[in-house]
């Protein structure tokens, strides 16, 4: 007919169902309607094992039916409205098309059976709305913000533990070869432990500590207290160097 608009409706909507109504059209079997609701009797619930091949049949019905008893769904009888907690008997129960739209919105935004939602809605996930959208683009470069400032974290670590097992495998190597070190390598190590020493015994300009140590015994203290038993960890070895260090740092 001229001028007819066939989206001006939906021919699966109905102003009420019965769970199973609701059921079979949130599955999708709204082809094989007359078979399921003949099959069901009159109380109207499918038994278990009754429909093999859907099993999302029952599961659905039962999904509606606990929401109208613990009064997530409003309810009616035949269709008409009744107060919350009335009984009704489970062949004349009936819900509402706005009050299962409202309650399947919220319980399973992800599910948008064509006979509650338009395909406007059904093409648009209910959560993801432009300021959620926003909010996880805004959640998304603050993270990767994050991530890019720990990668440069860790390359600054990688290049100086590469450079400290450097040192390590050079010093090792000496050892393992009973290379003792030249007058030049032993005054380094001397200056660099007794500047080591004084930067931790010392103080800011402001008078500030620069570390929690008050005099070399204590640093002895708490080196042998991790290491000692260690090659040349030993208060002795340890006082010698130090005062070694101090006068060869003064002599440079």
């Amino acid at each position: 007919m001229d001028g007819y608009n066939a989206k001006s409706c939906n021919a699966l909507e109905k102003p009420f169902y019965r769970p199973v109504e609701a059921a079979l059209r949130w599955c999708g079997l709204i082809a094989h309607e007359d078979q399921i609701l003949t099959s069901i009797g009159e109380d109207g619930i499918p038994k278990t094992g009754q429909f093999p091949q859907w099993p999302c049949l029952q599961a659905n019905t039962e999904k509606i039916l606990d929401a109208i008893m613990y009064g997530s769904i409003p309810h009616g009888r035949d269709g008409r409205s009744v107060a919350a907690g009335d009984h009704v008997a489970k062949a004349r129960l009936t819900v509402r098309h706005n009050d299962l739209r409202e309650w399947m919105a919220k319980h399973y935004p992800d599910q948008k059976p064509e006979f509650l939602f338009d395909e406007t809605e059904r093409q648009t996930h209910a959560v993801i709305n432009a300021d959620a959208f926003r909010a996880l683009q805004a959640d998304r470069d603050a993270l990767r913000a994050k991530l890019d400032n720990e990668v440069e974290k860790l390359k600054t670590i990688t290049t100086e533990r590469e450079k400290l097992t450097g040192e390590r495998d050079s010093l090792r190597a000496m050892v393992d070869k009973n290379v003792v070190p030249g007058d030049r390598a032993e005054t380094t190590y001397l200056n660099t432990i007794a500047a080591l020493l004084n930067l931790m015994l010392g103080k800011s300009p402001a008078g500030r500590k620069h570390s929690v140590f008050d005099s070399e015994a204590a640093i002895i203290t708490a080196i042998l207290a991790q290491h000692e038993g260690k090659p040349g960890i030993s208060e002795r070895t340890l006082e010698s160097k130090f005062a070694a260090a101090k006068r060869s740092l003064t002599a440079t």
